[in-house]
């Protein structure tokens, strides 16, 4: 007979990226629960082959799937790298929750869309990305899709944390070394604390109902990467002069959609998750 007392099993992959340092920060003293934090050497994500024996090794009763390839203008070069990763690793994951019974809750990106919308994207928005890393986690969502609908895929957009590489910290950096910098001002979205995604999983984790489908995460507000970048300097009290520019001034291998802003309705209605302001959340993590 099964003990009452049996904690529930989750795997989380991506354990050494920006929200699976914020998830072990949350859960890894979690009383209720037996997390295994796998980064890319406990699940190499691009060796297929062993994937599902590796997550049958930890029998989880759900798998938060974080991991990927997420260098975007590296993906330009490193298309099949990016595929296998972000696609036919996330098809084996999928195919393994489907085979066990295990929940899935899959991390996806708002650069599934091609940014030529001017309306806060909702989850049945059209999808037609235009660079090769949207294009692979498109791939990764459609084989979710297709092998476990009753996975839970949240979309996200501009991560930051206190954790790894962002653009949070790169201007922090800039804005200290330079008298001024130049950050685009026409690609509108809104930032995402990875803490505050991760509060946001935990709370669906813990939620009494589940809801498989496709789901929209950033903080609410609408802002250019120029705001961002003026809103990062006012709250230190840096006197770095940050001069706006357009995209076509800033080449990159990968195209960016200039309107990525993600709807959050759904989730909050669905699950009732809070969604904090993106300066809100700025502000903690600037003064944390």
């Amino acid at each position: 007979m099964e003990s009452v007392n049996q904690k529930q099993r989750i795997v989380i992959t991506g354990a050494s990226g920006q929200l699976g340092q914020e998830l072990k920060v949350l859960l890894e003293h979690d009383a209720e629960k037996e997390c295994f934090f796998l980064d890319r050497k406990q699940l190499p994500l691009d060796q297929i082959m062993i994937i599902q024996d590796i997550l049958g090794m930890y029998q989880p009763d759900l798998i938060i799937h974080a991991g990927a390839y997420t260098a975007v203008d590296q993906a330009e070069s490193e298309s099949d790298l990016a595929d296998l990763v972000n696609h036919l690793a996330t098809e084996e994951i999928a195919q393994y929750c489907r085979l066990h019974g295990t929940q899935l809750i899959a991390i996806s990106t708002d650069y599934v869309f091609d940014g030529n919308s001017c309306a806060a994207l909702t989850e049945d928005a059209p999808v037609s990305p235009i660079n090769v890393y949207g294009e692979t986690k498109l791939k990764g969502e459609q084989a979710i899709q297709k092998w476990y609908p009753e996975a839970i895929i949240i979309r996200t957009s501009w991560v930051y944390s206190t954790f790894g590489k962002n653009f949070v910290k790169t201007m922090l950096r800039l804005l200290s070394e330079r008298d001024s910098i130049s950050v685009i001002n026409d690609q509108i979205g809104s930032p995402t604390s990875a803490a505050d995604l991760a509060k946001a999983i935990v709370h669906i984790v813990d939620g009494e109902s589940w809801q498989g489908g496709v789901y929209h995460y950033s903080n609410e507000g609408e802002i250019s990467w120029y705001d961002f970048a003026v809103a990062i300097r006012d709250l230190k009290g840096l006197e770095c002069e940050i001069n706006a520019i357009p995209t076509t001034a800033y080449p990159t291998p990968a195209k960016r959609p200039n309107y990525s802003l993600l709807n959050k309705t759904k989730i909050k209605e669905t699950f009732g998750v809070e969604v904090p302001f993106w300066k809100d959340s700025l502000k903690k993590q600037l003064e944390s």
